[in-house]
C-alpha cells in the first residue's frame, strides 16, 4: 500500500533553517536568497524546471540564474548530482563543524583547560549579548574559540576586536578576521600592546587628515597611499613636522605624486636624517649646491662664445710713440 499525503498549496509551508538566515543570507545577494528560497519551495514538492523557466517566475536574467547556482554550491548549501539538485541538511552540517573528538591530557592540563575555557565562555557569552542581542548563531562559538588559539588574543582582546568591527559596521567574520590578522601582524597579544597600536593608529590617522588637508585632496587618500604614510610615521618615525617639510617641496613640482613625496623622505631615512633641524640644514645645503651647480653649467656653456670687449688691451708707452713718430 502506498499512502500519501494531500495537502493544498494554501496550506503548505516552506520552512527556511534559523541556520540559513544567520549563517549565510547576511552576506549574500538578494536575488540569490530569492533562488535559494524558491528552489527550496521547489525541492519540498520534487517538482523540476529549467533555467529558463527559473528566470522567467522570478524575472531574474538567466545569468543570474547561473550564478546563484554556482554560489549556492560554492558555499555548501547545494550539491549536484547529475541532472538534480540536492539541498544539504544545513543543521548536520553545522553540528558536524561544532562537534569535537575528545583527547585524553593530564590533570594539570584538564585544570588549565577548563579554567582558560571559564574565561573563554564568559568572554563569548559577554560577545553575544553585547553585539548579537543573544542570538549569536552557534557556529560563531567554535570560531571565536578557534580565534583564541591562532592568535593568541587574551580575552580583553577578541572583546576589543569584536567592539571595534561592531562601531566600523562591519560584524561579518571575514572583516573580523581581516581586523585580527592585521592585530597579530603588529604583535598584539594582550591589552597593553592593544593600547599602545591604538595610540600610533589614531597618530597615523591625524597624519593622513593633516596631508589631505595640506595638499588640499577633494578625496580619501587610496590604499597605496595610505601606505606610504605609515611607513614615514611607523618604520622612519617621523613626525608631521617633518613631512610637513616634503610637502611644501611639491610646491615647485606640477601634478606631485606619492611617489615623489616618499623618494624625498626616504632620502632623508637613508642619510639617517631623525630631526626636523638636521633636515632642514640638509635642504638649505642641498638647496646651495643646487643653485651652485646651476650657476656653474650657466658660465659653461657661455665660455666658447665671444663677446664684445671681453679681451686684454695692448698698452703703449711714450717712447713707442716717439720712435713711431721718427720713422714716419
Amino acid at each position: 500500500m502506498y499512502f500519501e499525503e494531500y495537502k493544498s498549496i494554501l496550506y503548505s509551508d516552506t520552512l527556511v533553517p534559523d541556520i540559513f538566515i544567520t549563517e549565510y543570507m547576511p552576506s549574500m545577494d538578494s536575488d540569490f536568497v530569492k533562488v535559494y528560497i524558491y528552489c527550496l519551495f521547489l525541492s519540498k514538492h520534487n517538482k523540476q524546471i529549467s533555467n529558463d523557466e527559473l528566470a522567467n517566475i522570478l524575472m531574474l536574467d538567466k545569468e543570474k540564474i547561473k550564478s546563484a547556482l554556482l554560489y549556492l554550491e560554492s558555499v555548501g548549501i547545494i550539491s549536484r548530482k547529475d541532472t538534480r539538485i540536492v539541498f544539504s541538511d544545513l543543521k548536520e552540517k553545522e553540528i558536524k563543524k561544532m562537534y569535537r573528538l575528545k583527547a585524553t591530557s593530564t590533570p594539570e592540563e584538564a585544570a588549565f583547560s577548563s579554567e582558560r575555557n571559564k574565561l573563554r565562555n564568559k568572554t563569548i557569552s559577554a560577545i553575544n549579548n553585547a553585539f548579537f542581542q543573544g542570538l549569536m548563531p552557534p557556529t560563531w562559538y567554535t570560531d571565536i574559540d578557534s580565534w583564541f588559539d591562532k592568535y593568541g588574543f587574551e580575552e580583553d582582546v577578541m572583546y576589543a576586536l569584536f567592539q571595534h568591527c561592531f562601531d566600523k559596521r562591519c560584524l561579518n567574520k571575514n572583516y573580523i578576521m581581516k581586523v585580527a590578522d592585521n592585530w597579530y601582524s603588529k604583535g598584539i597579544k594582550n591589552s597593553f600592546d592593544l593600547d599602545k597600536y591604538f595610540i600610533e593608529y589614531e597618530k597615523v590617522n591625524n597624519i593622513k587628515f593633516n596631508i589631505v588637508k595640506k595638499l588640499k585632496l577633494k578625496r580619501m587618500l587610496t590604499e597605496y597611499e595610505e601606505a606610504y604614510v605609515e611607513k614615514w610615521v611607523n618604520e622612519f618615525g617621523y613626525d608631521f613636522d617633518i613631512i610637513e617639510i616634503a610637502l611644501k617641496r611639491t610646491t615647485s613640482t606640477p601634478n606631485p605624486s606619492f611617489e615623489y613625496i616618499n623618494s624625498i623622505i626616504s632620502d632623508w631615512h637613508s642619510k639617517q636624517l631623525k630631526s626636523k633641524d638636521e633636515i632642514q640644514a640638509y635642504e638649505k645645503e642641498y638647496h646651495k649646491n643646487k643653485k651652485s651647480a646651476s650657476s656653474k653649467n650657466k658660465i659653461s656653456a657661455n665660455g666658447g662664445i665671444p663677446q664684445h670687449g671681453n679681451f686684454e688691451q695692448r698698452q703703449y708707452d711714450k717712447e713707442y710713440f716717439e720712435n713711431l713718430y721718427e720713422d714716419v
